[in-house]
Order: structure tokens, then C-alpha cells, then sequence
């Protein structure tokens, strides 16, 4: 595995080489955990939708909460290391093994167990090596550059997963005749998405070990790193106060990503259930959404480093907050598609400025380590947001009711992100 040399920091081969990184992972997301698989798991091998998806989001859930457990450790061990490019090595390799490894999910419910360790062990791996890559954007951007690289790179992501998406429903999921001969009657043809997926990020990973700069290494063992990593981290908890900047901006951050998250989870439901939407229109909207999420985060790359990334953020959730509260107000499919469309445009942006402003408030020294707490401020209250929303959904009785909980979410955020000052870009 190269250090990266060939090419210098800021170059303009270093910085596209490090964003197809996103490019390779965002189809992760899409094929695996949003569209593809996880419909696979809950209609095809438990056989009801309802305990399906229970058991799939407690998968994730397990995941989530070990990603909030490890990621500020290894974050802190990996600062006393040096090198990043290792680990994201390491947890590439683990979602690209266990993703393939669904191939072997048929569907039937002898299946069940093995699919949700493979999903709950893949998505581990996903968000740990998205820590260590977001690590690396502030040295690799320059502080000049950080909103735009970030920006740019969002939307690449974006972009990877809808292509990967699009491949996968075209030559295997919705083709009449899937390529290579595969078995529909086995559901080979979805199965298949493991491996498809499994080898997207293997391939497309490729650019970012080796033409991307990796920090030196520090020449301390394993052993070492961790003793020191842990000292670290307990430093930087019993001195917490001296980040009151970085705390504040993750405990909003934390806030209005529980309300992205419940976004997420429930607006495919939200629409099936209050305008009647099936599952092709279900598919057209989450793709839609992408596009335009993609497009505003390429398009706020240069607001991001011209106005700051607090300030992006804030217009986007401000953007969010007005149009949720038309949409939960609006009768017609047609408007609802409209306004959730652009209320996507502001999504990417929110995700993409957010990761910048982490790049600029991380003191370079535990740059990682605080990536690390940025990952953990982004699933440990995760539950939260779909919890309320559920309680309001059924004490009023009404979709539209608990679907306003999300606003709420948006704007406390942003009221609490105020309270945050501007970085120095």
C-alpha cells in the first residue's frame, strides 16, 4: 500500500483521488442499507416487511452504537500512529469482504441470523473508515480549500451511489434477463448486489491508497499508539472545557443529524402512507432526492469556504425548516414531490459544510480523535429522533403530526449551532 507520495497535498490528483473514496463507499449506503438489500432481507428471507424491518434497524442500531464506542479510541490511537491510510485499509477490506458475503443469503429465514451480522459488521466497518478518511481533509485541502473539497467530494458520493444504484436495478434487479445468467428463482439476481457492491468499493477505493498523501508514521508500536491514545483521551475529556467550540458545535450537530436520520427513515413511509405511493414511486423519489442532495452539495461547496460552513449550515437548515413545514401542510402528490425535492438541495450541503466545519474546529493534534467524537455526536443519540416521532405519530393520531417532530429537530440545532462562532477559513 503506497504512502501517497507520488502526488503532493492539495494537488489536484491527491484531492480526486481522495474523493473517490466517497464515490466507492456511497453505494454502500444506497444499494445495501437503503434500497436494494434491505428490502430484500425483510420481503424475501424473513418473509413480513414489519418484523423485517424491525430486525434490520435494530442491526444497524448494535452497529451504530459500536461505531459511537470505537471511533473516539481509535481515533485517539491512530493521532499517536501517524498514518490514516492503514486503517482505512483495514475497515475498507471488512466492508468489501462481509458486503460480497451476502451472496450467500438466500431467501429463507435459516438466513436471518447471518444477514444481520453481515449488515451490522459491514456497516460498522462503513462508518469507521469514513473517520479516519474525514481525518485527512483538513491537511489534504488547506483551510482555503476545505468547504469546496468537501463539497465537491459529498456530491461525488452522491453521484457513486446513484450510479451503482442504477447498474444494479438495470442488469440484475429489474432486468427481465440478469447479466450473467442469474437465478431469479433463487433470487440470485439480488443477491448479487453483495458482491457488486463488495467490488465497487474494493476497485474504486484503489485511487485514494495510492495517490493520496498519508501523514508520516510515527514510528511507535501498536502497543505504544494505544497506551498513548488512551492517556489522550482521557486528557481531552478531563479537559473538555478547554473545547467549549467543539463541543457546542457537536452537540448541535448531534441534534439536527438525529433529525436527518428520522428523514431518512421515515419520509419513503410518510409518502406511502399519506399520497399512496408504491414502491417504484418510492424508488423514483429516494433517487430524486439523491440528485438533488448531490446538487446542492456540489453547488454550496463555494459558499462553504466564502460565507463559512456555520453559516452554510445554517441557511440550510433554515431552507429545511421552512419547506418541512409546507410540505406536512400540502394535499397534493405532485407538490409534495416538488417541495421534498428541493428540500433535498439543502440536505447535501447541511452533511458536506458540517464535515468541513470539523476539519476547521479539530485541534491538529487530535485531529482524529475528534472526527472520532464527531462519528459518535452523529449515532449515539440516533434513536431519538425516530422514537419522538413515532410517540407523537400515535398519540395524534396523525403522520403529518409526527412528521413536524423533524422540523423541530432542524431548528434546535440551529438555534444551539449559533452559539457556535464563525471559524477562521
Amino acid at each position: 500500500m503506497s504512502n501517497g507520495n507520488d502526488a503532493k497535498p492539495g494537488s489536484r490528483v491527491a484531492i480526486i483521488s481522495w474523493a473517490m473514496y466517497d464515490w466507492a463507499n456511497s453505494a454502500y449506503a444506497a444499494v445495501i442499507t437503503t434500497f436494494v438489500f434491505a428490502a430484500y432481507f425483510s420481503n424475501a428471507v424473513v418473509g413480513d416487511p414489519v418484523a423485517g424491518t424491525e430486525m434490520w434497524g435494530y442491526a444497524i442500531s448494535i452497529s451504530g452504537l459500536a461505531v459511537a464506542a470505537l471511533s473516539p479510541i481509535l481515533g485517539a490511537i491512530a493521532d499517536h500512529i501517524g498514518r490514516r491510510k492503514p486503517w482505512i485499509f483495514l475497515f475498507t477490506a471488512i466492508m468489501a469482504a462481509s458486503t460480497s458475503l451476502l451472496w450467500y443469503i438466500k431467501p429463507d429465514p435459516a438466513y436471518v441470523f447471518w444477514a444481520l451480522t453481515l449488515v451490522a459488521l459491514s456497516n460498522l466497518a462503513f462508518e469507521m473508515g469514513n473517520v479516519f478518511y474525514n481525518a485527512m481533509l483538513p491537511s489534504l485541502a488547506g483551510r482555503e480549500r476545505i468547504g469546496r473539497v468537501s463539497g465537491w467530494s459529498w456530491g461525488l458520493g452522491y453521484a457513486g451511489g446513484l450510479v451503482c444504484l442504477g447498474l444494479t436495478f438495470v442488469g440484475f434487479v429489474n432486468a427481465e434477463a440478469p447479466w450473467f445468467g442469474l437465478d431469479k428463482e433463487t433470487a440470485e439476481h439480488v443477491r448479487v448486489t453483495g458482491p457488486f457492491v463488495g467490488v465497487w468499493v474494493a476497485v474504486f477505493s484503489v485511487p485514494l491508497f495510492l495517490y493520496t498523501p498519508d501523514r508520516p508514521a510515527t514510528g511507535l508500536s501498536m502497543l505504544a499508539a494505544m497506551r498513548q491514545g488512551l492517556a489522550t483521551l482521557g486528557q481531552t475529556l478531563r479537559k473538555i472545557r478547554d473545547y467549549t467550540d467543539v463541543v457546542n458545535f457537536l452537540i448541535a450537530n448531534m441534534i439536527y443529524r438525529d433529525g436527518l436520520v428520522t428523514l431518512f427513515a421515515f419520509g419513503g413511509i410518510y409518502a406511502a402512507g399519506t399520497f399512496g405511493m408504491d414502491f417504484s414511486d418510492l424508488v423514483i423519489f429516494g433517487i430524486g432526492m439523491n440528485i438533488t442532495a448531490g446538487l446542492g452539495a456540489t453547488a454550496f461547496a463555494w459558499i462553504d469556504d466564502w460565507a463559512g460552513p456555520k453559516r452554510t449550515v445554517v441557511i440550510s437548515l433554515l431552507c429545511m425548516a421552512v419547506l418541512g413545514s409546507v410540505i406536512i401542510f400540502v394535499d397534493s402528490k405532485a407538490a409534495f414531490l416538488v417541495f421534498t425535492l428541493a428540500l433535498g438541495v439543502f440536505v447535501g450541503p447541511t452533511q458536506a459544510a458540517s464535515r468541513s466545519m470539523m476539519a476547521h474546529l479539530a485541534p491538529a493534534a487530535i485531529r482524529t480523535e475528534m472526527f472520532g467524537f464527531y462519528a459518535l455526536s452523529g449515532k449515539a443519540t440516533a434513536f431519538v429522533g425516530p422514537a419522538i416521532l413515532a410517540w407523537v405519530t400515535a398519540a395524534a393520531d396523525s403522520q403529518r403530526a409526527g412528521m413536524a417532530t423533524i422540523i423541530a429537530f432542524f431548528l434546535v440545532g440551529l438555534i444551539l449551532l449559533l452559539r457556535v462562532p464563525e471559524v477562521r477559513r
